[in-house]
């Protein structure tokens, strides 16, 4: 990278080297990473000042999420072990807003408090500039930011490792963990208490998720389709009810104009699904390259797999789960979509969609290119979409229709559905291995229990055994209490208080 491009933090991270004791008086200056110009380079963009900061004080901090009660412990007992060690503790949310703090170095916590590194003041990038917990929150990878690396100079008298800290089920970023410490402290430990810290919050979270499977890693899939029948969204249902047509007519008619459109709405909910079927009708001859998000530290691997494919004739790009991008990837993907629409012919769109959990959530470089956004309901406000689709499911499971009987039906039709499509997916997957009727009794227990609350292991088998014994073609309440080894009273008092309902033939 040559001299002129780098921002003003550049120039003076240069002569703040030389004018340590012992520097060298010439030769080239120590090379500056890539990520850390990136960063400082946004950091002027943004308007951080260079020499002091003054973040914002929001003050409303979520202290009944999951991912707070986790964090909190975990920090509570590495904290224990720290007590004597210059080390300050932190759990920050997603932007950056920090919610807790522990330290048994008071020097150090009125030296924090001085810079507003303290609860109920955001941190994040924007706001102060590069800085530990806000550099891992935007390129979504471990961070260790020195001293000296810190964009604004009266933050140059500490270091930080911060690690981001994901939902084990649902994938999206919670917030981090960050450690910050003095400077001319030894840092060689700090970002492995940090990521330590960070992987025992996680694990919690999970311990304390109702027993539900975590997400899998995050694998960077690119599909590049020749034929319609293998789109992304092939073999999908288009045949739902109103609220799903009227979000694919808006995504289709955009896309035709030569918009970017933006499909958000909850996970599972069919947001790449809906965009693939808009893309697919709007130009039926052309071939669809879809791509999720790797992990952070496989980014640029996964640049280079699909985005030549930009702006290619005959070829539309969909990007799944574009929140969940680090800053940077997000600003390269920008670049290349506007050298890409640049290039195209006079009046001629790229085909190019993207997906979020919401758009505010979409990073600022892809959200300006954004000219329609598409929300996509939830299937629970889309109940005549259940069993549509859950016949769809069975039919692809079985090779034929199935038969769905009643009781399973008032179940499938009663169920939340928190995870939406990819819910029905999954349960109505299991069912139909049975064979080609599906009753209740080989749905799972969660599809027959409305319990908010989280349980443990103890009762989640508890609640999964008296799904099981209920759920057998003609028992009766006397039989099902014999065979759990409980009164009816008790199995009463089980079904109350796991809310479990199982529908009965005729019912």
């Amino acid at each position: 990278m040559s001299e002129p491009v780098l921002p003003e933090r550049a120039r003076r991270h240069r002569e703040m080297q030389r004018a340590m004791p012992g520097a060298p008086h010439s030769g080239a200056p120590a090379r500056l990473s890539d990520r850390l110009v990136a960063s400082w380079q946004r950091s002027e963009e943004y308007g951080v000042p260079l020499d002091d900061i003054d973040p914002s004080f929001v003050g409303t901090v979520d202290a009944e999420s999951l991912f707070f009660e986790c964090g909190r412990e975990v920090l509570t007992g590495l904290h224990r072990t720290l007590v004597n060690e210059p080390v300050s503790l932190m759990l920050t949310d997603a932007d950056g807003l920090v919610l807790n703090r522990m330290s048994g170095d008071t020097a150090l916590l009125r030296a924090l408090d001085a810079v507003h590194l303290a609860p109920g003041f955001a941190y994040a990038e924007r706001a102060v500039g590069t800085n530990g917990l806000g550099l891992a929150i935007a390129d979504r990878v471990p961070t260790v930011v020195r001293a000296e690396e810190h964009y604004a100079l009266s933050l140059c008298t500490y270091t930080c490792a911060a690690v981001p800290v994901l939902d084990p089920i649902s994938g999206q970023l919670e917030g981090c963990i960050n450690l910050t410490t003095w400077s001319a402290q030894s840092s060689d430990l700090l970002l492995a208490l940090a990521q330590s810290a960070a992987s025992n919050t996680s694990t919690l979270m999970l311990a304390r998720s109702r027993g539900q499977r975590p997400r899998p890693a995050q694998r960077g899939e690119v599909f590049r389709v020749e034929t319609p029948r293998l789109e992304p969204g092939s073999g999908t249902l288009t045949t739902l009810g109103p609220a799903w047509a009227d979000a694919r007519a808006l995504a289709e008619g955009s896309i035709a104009d030569g918009r970017i459109v933006a499909a958000v709405g909850e996970d599972g909910s069919g947001r790449a699904t809906l965009l693939a079927q808009a893309l697919r009708h709007a130009y039926p001859r052309e071939r669809i390259l879809a791509a999720s998000p790797p992990a952070p530290q496989d980014s640029e691997a996964w640049i280079g797999l699909w985005t030549p494919e930009l702006g290619k004739p005959d070829t539309g790009i969909l990007v799944r789960d574009v929140d969940r991008l680090p800053t940077w990837v997000a600003e390269h993907i920008r670049d290349l979509v506007v050298q890409a629409r640049a290039r195209a012919a006079a009046g001629l769109g790229v085909p190019f969609g993207m997906t979020a959990s919401r758009f505010e959530a979409i990073p600022p470089a892809l959200a300006a290119l954004v000219d329609t956004v598409v929300a996509v309901a939830p299937l629970r406000e889309r109940p005549e979409d259940v069993m549509p689709l859950a016949r769809h499911v069975g039919r692809r499971v079985r090779g034929r229709d199935v038969s769905i009987s009643g009781p399973a039906e008032t179940a499938l039709r009663g169920c939340g559905w928190p995870g939406n499509v990819r819910q029905v997916t999954d349960v109505v997957t299991r069912a139909a291995r049975h064979g080609d009727t599906l009753d209740v009794r080989h749905l799972s227990a969660d599809i027959l229990s409305g319990s908010s609350r989280r349980l443990t292991r103890i009762e989640a088998f508890e609640r999964d055994e008296i799904v099981r014994v209920l759920t057998r073609p003609g028992i009766s309440m006397q039989e099902a209490g014999e065979e759990l080894g409980m009164s009816r009273s008790t199995v009463y008092r089980k079904l109350a208080q796991y809310d479990i309902h199982v529908p009965r033939a005729g019912s």
